[in-house]
């Protein structure tokens, strides 16, 4: 049977529904594919596609300075004195090729090999796409002896390239709004900043970098400003993410080498604890999830270390074999290759997918390490000595596991005595909140919504993780009822490394509720470090919350206001007020959740609709690294400093 044409045309999808969005429209239209997002993490993206223009102009060797300054309307200013934005006429598309770069996608010098061997921002697109999501963008060009200015609104020109005066430097300024239509917040923050540019610093050492905040002064009047530089690079990287670790070598293994235009640098250093480490970065770009580069380390690393092992007979006695994550225990390395066309995963660059580099790194870095495991082996040894100690309490581990697991499958579920779970079994739909406390965990049962709140009291203070082998976890009361309460699992791939199973994680809020004072303090921290060490899975799938209870309750007769800071108390004080000293009204500072009976917890930190939640995200992983170690380990006098340097942060009740 034929159909005539009025049968089987789709209603509403004609030709005329067909969109071609010329430009930058793309960008604005859909800015998630180009910057990832239009949350925090994507704003901060902006300021990187800017600056890693400038890194470029460094590692070509025509930048040595890069100049970042927050203004007061959070708008952003980054200047270098790098040769420039070319401003002359681009033959193909007859305009200057400045405007070529801020408003054509895939533009710009990165495609020329002969121009930049190495670069980083996104394939080309990077500083149009910051252009695109901006309100207001100027870009300032020192060259040739002139100023060349453009300014632009949304991706386009506001005017042609017009030069505004005289210089005897050169050096590109791009000063942008960011588009407060198309970002959840265009409120920029210091240390996010702050700790990129430290970062870069590392990566590129000899680059002299800085950070200004005129939104802030200090105690003198003058703005909040912080340098960067460093001459020691990856070597004083790893020394800096260490700080507050115990080494358990003099000083860290350095790599570098060349092999088919791939530049490798690393440095790896030795500690005592218990966690590895490794960051890696392609052309100064992070890459969060690893990739060829990372897999290529780590198989030197294993070669090497496992063959220095068994030609030195250390291993004969062990009863098991050593995995890779054993060699790679108490580790902390920094992995940076330059590659001149790097394929990546994803348009943000989470993972490096070049295949020929997992080859390259691999003999670079097992080369290094085998000279220096030779021409060190009284620190070769000591690591060996830590990686036997590693493999067996990793044995000692699993057993744990199995043994907490196959207990949870013998009693049918395994859910924790203490759990007063939720009707709900939709995980998407329930939460979990994870209480200070039996008295705080009674009054939590009395006023939550049974539906979809589950209710876990924890009983004082959990195991500090930072200081303790794996296999200590599992005989952790306390945390072994966190594992069987959430329904996930430890398991070990084909690799023998551990991983996260989150199939039947069985809530996705999971809320940290305890005491608004220093021990609650301290209990939401050591839950936290459990969590960042053993379940990083569910801090990065966005899972974990941590209530916020009020502080004060202020009341004048019938009226009453709850009050979660300083501010509002003097606000509520001064509305309920009818004299400056009137004694009717009065402030109740709650020290406990036990102060408070079911139906006020109920409304004040556990109904969805009025409740305070702050969600747990991990914006530099080696800066939360660095700062667990430093409050939750061994050292003191790395503790002791921060301590003293945020002193007047702390919140001391009387």
């Amino acid at each position: 049977m034929v159909e005539n044409e009025e049968q089987v045309r789709t209603p509403g999808y004609e030709a005329d529904n067909i969109t071609a969005l010329e430009g930058l429209e793309a960008v604005r239209k859909r800015p998630g594919m180009y910057i990832g997002g239009t949350d925090s993490r994507g704003l901060h993206h902006l300021v990187w596609e800017v600056v890693d223009n400038s890194i470029d102009e460094h590692v070509a060797g025509y930048c040595s300075r890069i100049d970042v300054v927050i203004k007061e309307d959070n708008s952003i200013v980054v200047t270098d004195d790098g040769r420039g934005i070319p401003v002359g006429m681009h033959k193909k598309l007859q305009k200057s090729a400045l405007e070529v770069v801020m408003t054509v996608l895939h533009a710009g010098g990165k495609f020329d090999k002969d121009t930049y061997k190495v670069s980083g921002g996104l394939h080309g697109v990077g500083v149009s796409c910051v252009n695109a999501l901006s309100s207001y963008l100027e870009a300032r060009v020192n060259r040739e002896g002139k100023v060349y200015v453009q300014e632009y609104s949304e991706g386009k020109p506001l005017g042609d390239v017009h030069v505004v005066g005289t210089s005897t430097h050169t050096g590109t300024t791009i000063t942008f709004r960011p588009d407060a239509t198309i970002f959840e917040t265009t409120v920029y923050k210091f240390d996010t900043l702050a700790n990129r540019m430290q970062e870069l610093a590392f990566l590129n050492s000899g680059l002299h970098m800085s950070l200004t905040d005129e939104r802030e002064t200090d105690d003198k009047g003058n703005f909040i400003s912080k340098a960067f530089f460093s001459e020691g690079g990856l070597a004083e990287f790893v020394q800096y993410l260490d700080d507050g670790k115990p080494d358990l070598i003099q000083k860290p293994i350095y790599v570098k080498s060349k092999e088919d235009n791939v530049e490798v640098e690393v440095a790896m250093q030795y500690n005592t604890t218990y966690q590895e480490n490794v960051y890696s970065f392609v052309n100064n770009i992070k890459t969060r999830e690893g990739g060829t580069h990372v897999n290529g380390f780590r198989r030197a690393v294993n070669r090497m270390f496992t063959k220095y092992g068994e030609d030195n007979g250390m291993f004969k006695k062990l009863k098991f074999k050593i995995s890779g994550e054993d060699f790679r225990e108490g580790l902390t390395a920094v992995i940076s290759v330059k590659v001149p066309e790097p394929q990546f995963k994803g348009q943000t660059k989470g993972e490096l997918g070049n295949s020929e580099v997992t080859g390259i790194v691999s003999r670079c870095v097992g080369e290094s390490v085998g000279h220096w495991l030779e021409e060190n082996p009284t620190e070769a040894r000591r690591i060996i000595d830590k990686v036997i100690i590693a493999a067996t309490a990793r044995q000692a581990a699993r057993k744990a596991r199995e043994m907490v697991q196959r207990k949870n499958v013998l009693t049918g579920g395994g859910l924790p005595g203490k759990l007063a779970d939720c009707s709900s079994k939709d995980a998407a739909a329930s939460e979990i909140y994870l209480v200070e406390g039996d008295s705080a965990g009674g009054t939590a049962k009395q006023g939550r919504d049974r539906t979809f709140q589950a209710i876990l009291p924890l009983r004082g203070k959990i195991l500090n993780v930072e200081k303790a082998m794996e296999y200590k976890i599992y005989e952790n009361e306390e945390i072994k009822n966190m594992f069987t309460a959430l329904g996930v699992r430890i398991e070990e791939n084909e690799d023998g490394e551990r991983v996260l199973n989150l199939e039947k994680l069985r809530y996705h809020k999971i809320i940290i509720m305890c005491d608004a004072d220093v021990d609650g303090s301290h209990i939401v921290t050591l839950i936290l470090t459990f969590f960042f060490r053993y379940m990083h899975k569910l801090v990065d799938e966005g899972y974990i919350y941590i209530a916020q209870p009020p502080l004060y309750q202020v009341r004048r007769g019938k009226q009453f206001q709850y009050c979660w800071n300083e501010e509002e108390r003097r606000e509520a004080v001064a509305r309920f007020s009818k004299s400056e000293n009137d004694g009717s009204v009065k402030v109740q500072r709650y020290k406990g959740l036990g102060e408070m009976n079911a139906e006020q917890l109920w409304e004040t930190t556990m109904d969805p609709d009025t409740r305070l939640l702050q969600r747990v995200t991990i914006e530099e992983s080696s800066e939360a690294d660095r700062v667990f170690s430093m409050l939750m380990g061994d050292e003191v006098p790395p503790r002791r400093a921060f301590i003293e340097a945020n002193a007047k942060y702390a919140k001391v009740d009387a």
